[in-house]
């Protein structure tokens, strides 16, 4: 085993996250700010690392009472009637 194997990862969009989680912490359960919630916990989901976010993003949840499942029924209903990243950074897709 290397020695790297057993340390966390730092992930190259932390800062940009970090910023968007602090957001959620204290922000209403929006359509937008549901899908923020989703989309960052696909993007961390068994992520080697970025446990301040992995926590953070379950306390959002727990806040909206909501659980993993519950949190992506909905955004699938709210990404079904489209438009919740229109106009929101058009030439550029967030994939990771």
């Amino acid at each position: 085993m290397s020695e790297s194997s057993g340390k966390d990862q730092e992930h190259p969009l932390w800062r940009s996250d970090r910023t968007t989680v602090d957001s959620l912490l204290v922000g209403e359960a929006t359509d937008f700010n549901l899908c923020e919630l989703a989309r960052l916990k696909i993007r961390y989901q068994g992520f080697p690392g970025a446990r301040d976010i992995q926590r953070d993003l379950e306390k959002a949840l727990q806040r909206w009472q909501l659980d993993e499942a519950s949190l992506f029924e909905r955004t699938r209903e709210i990404h079904q009637r489209g438009g919740i990243y229109q106009g929101r950074n058009k030439d550029q897709d967030d994939w990771s």
